[in-house]
C-alpha cells in the first residue's frame, strides 16, 4: 500500500541530489580541479527501482541515483595569450581552457529538477491524504 509513496519520496531523493551537482556546478564554474584542469561540470543519472529491493510484486518503484558523472564535453576557450594558463602550442594556441559549465543549461537544468521535485511532493501529499482518508472510513 505504500509502494506509491515510496515512488513519490524516491523522486524527492534523486531530484535533491541533481540540484546539489547542479548548484556545486554552478558554484565551482571559476575554479580548478586538484590536477591543475578547470572545472568539469558533474551529470546526475538516474535508474528505476531501488538500489537493492524491488517490490513485493517483483516490480522495481521509484526512482534512484545510479551515478554522478563528470561532463566529458570539451572545455570552453578564451583567448587570452598573456595568461599563463594559456596554451602554449597547437592549434589554440593562446587560448585558455575554461569549465565548460553552461549556466543557461544549468539553470534550465534547476527549474526542470526544482518542479519535479514540487510535482513528486504535491503527489506524496496527495498519497497521504489518500490513506488518512481511506483510514478514516475503515475505522
Amino acid at each position: 500500500m505504500f509502494g506509491i509513496l515510496d515512488i513519490s519520496t524516491s523522486g524527492m531523493m534523486a531530484q535533491r541530489t541533481r540540484l546539489t551537482a547542479i548548484s556545486a556546478n554552478i558554484a565551482n564554474r571559476n575554479s580548478s580541479e586538484a590536477n591543475g584542469e578547470p572545472f568539469r561540470a558533474r551529470q546526475v543519472f538516474f535508474q528505476p527501482g531501488s538500489p537493492g529491493a524491488g517490490s513485493p510484486e517483483g516490480r522495481a518503484l521509484g526512482v534512484h541515483v545510479a551515478s554522478v558523472e563528470l561532463d566529458q564535453s570539451p572545455f570552453n576557450l578564451r583567448y587570452d595569450p598573456g595568461d599563463p594558463r594559456a596554451l602554449k602550442s597547437g592549434a589554440y594556441q593562446g587560448y585558455v581552457q575554461e569549465s565548460n559549465v553552461n549556466m543557461v543549461v544549468e539553470q534550465v537544468n534547476m527549474m526542470q529538477a526544482a518542479r519535479a521535485y514540487e510535482a513528486n511532493a504535491a503527489a506524496a501529499e496527495a498519497t497521504r491524504s489518500m490513506v488518512n482518508q481511506a483510514l478514516r472510513l475503515l475505522g
